[in-house]
């Protein structure tokens, strides 16, 4: 079968100090990062040894992956294998880009985040240009805070034309009309990322093609469920796997909602759903 897995180890430092992150310039020991690596490389053993699926594999860590060795090592080293569809991160794009000259980029991609104030424009400018040059596949985006917007018009005129730029709604910010108006301006697909999305007993992929896994290998349905599936290495969350309701009220999270089947973004990132590459790039208004 075809499985998604979102996997998120206990890794939770990050080097950026953003106000609207709860894991901002928090320091990993050295004991939990040793132990992050060694629950990253015991998933990346079973990816590389199980041959029951196809699977498409997106990393979702709390904190920053790439600047740590083991994430650039094991992304490489997955992309690479044939029964991997596609693997791809979330990243604020910190790190050096080099190490993606040994990656498939067939199956690798990056989800990027621009944070200003925590990182030179020009600097991750740059690096966005060195990913396009490379031909690795990205999207870029912004939390779509009013402090934001110039910063976002700004990155948009400057990126590639090919490449998507996406606007994830600010948690607990409403907007009104016509500040939803000029975020929609730069990604059309805005109207899905500012209202949570009602969800409750209505069918989701979750549970049953995608999961969502810890660093002990527990399976749950997604990050945002906590009732649990099974564990991934001794095989039981596979008798879990059936069509199921979503058990919440609402979904908020651009990685949950994106899998409600009552909502039609399989369609609208055919090919790119992980990484968070729409099928055909929405016309934007600037």
């Amino acid at each position: 079968m075809d499985l998604t897995i979102l996997y998120r180890g206990p890794l939770a430092s990050c080097d950026y100090d953003c106000p609207y992150c709860p894991f901002a310039k928090r320091r990993d020991s050295r004991t939990q990062l040793t132990a992050d690596r060694a629950a990253l490389e015991r998933f990346a053993d079973w990816a590389v040894a199980q041959r029951e699926d196809r699977l498409s594999l997106l990393f979702t860590p709390w904190g920053e992956g790439l600047v740590r060795s083991w994430y650039r090592y094991t992304l490489v080293e997955l992309s690479r294998l044939p029964h991997v569809n596609r693997v791809a991160i979330q990243t604020n794009l910190s790190c050096r880009t080099n190490w993606l000259d040994e990656a498939d980029l067939d199956t690798i991609a990056l989800w990027c985040t621009f944070h200003p104030g925590q990182t030179p424009y020009d600097r991750f400018l740059a690096k966005c240009h060195d990913l396009a040059s490379r031909g690795v596949r990205h999207s870029v985006g912004v939390v779509g805070l009013p402090e934001h917007l110039e910063h976002a018009r700004r990155l948009r005129a400057d990126l590639p034309p090919q490449v998507y730029l996406w606007i994830n709604a600010g948690e607990g910010h409403t907007y009104t009309d016509a500040e939803a108006d000029r975020w929609t301006d730069l990604d059309p697909l805005f109207p899905y990322s500012r209202h949570p999305h009602r969800s409750g007993g209505l069918p989701c992929r979750t549970g049953e093609s995608v999961i969502s896994v810890d660093g002990e290998g527990t399976v749950r349905r997604c990050h945002f469920v906590r009732s649990e599936l099974g564990n991934l290495y001794d095989g039981s969350y596979r008798r879990a796997l059936r069509p199921r309701a979503c058990p919440l009220a609402a979904c908020d999270c651009h990685i949950g909602y994106v899998h409600l089947e009552t909502l039609p973004l399989y369609d609208v990132f055919a090919g790119g759903v992980l990484e968070r590459i729409p099928a055909a790039l929405p016309p934007v208004r600037i």
